[in-house]
């Protein structure tokens, strides 16, 4: 890879790293948030911590940048970024309504629900929730802990950035 296209990507990991960071410092100012803004903090810390893992494990078309880009930045193959499931889910809500509502006698639906595991009504109709208390989300039943994603891409930025020291 070329130094000028190595930089465009380091470049472009640090800004989409930063939107996380300012997305999860909206998200953890609660007192002033309704219910749109913290979905769509949450929504934000999704699309641009999917966006990081892009860049550092792309499409097999792309498959060697990845490489180089995770190795110069010391990645683990397996960072909990590489995993795009939550994320997905989000970008691809149509599909999961669809799929959920497939052949299925539903009575029962609830999405965008804050705290829900603090109510025992929502159960596995749930959607999607966040728990404000330990910053985790939740899509019918799996589990995602945002800090996770959070401290992973600041650790990136910040090994971004002390390259262009």
């Amino acid at each position: 890879m070329k130094l000028i296209q190595e930089g465009a990507f380091i470049s472009e990991l640090i800004f989409q790293a930063k939107i996380v960071s300012y997305s999860n410092d909206r998200l953890k100012s609660k007192d002033e948030l309704d219910k749109i803004a913290v979905w769509s903090a949450i929504q934000t810390i999704l699309i641009s911590s999917g966006n990081v893992s892009k860049i550092l494990w792309p499409i097999s078309k792309y498959r060697e940048r990845g490489k180089q880009l995770r190795k110069l930045l010391n990645i683990d193959y397996d960072s909990v970024l590489k995993n795009r499931i939550f994320r997905n889910k989000f970008e691809h809500y149509d599909e999961f309504l669809d799929d959920f509502f497939k052949d299925k006698n539903i009575s029962s639906y609830t999405d965008l629900a804050m705290n829900p595991s603090l109510s025992f009504s929502i159960g596995k109709s749930c959607h999607r929730g966040y728990n404000d208390f330990n910053n985790t989300l939740v899509i019918h039943g799996e589990i995602l802990n945002l800090n996770d994603i959070v401290d992973k891409v600041e650790q990136i930025r910040l090994k971004c950035e002390s390259l262009f020291i």
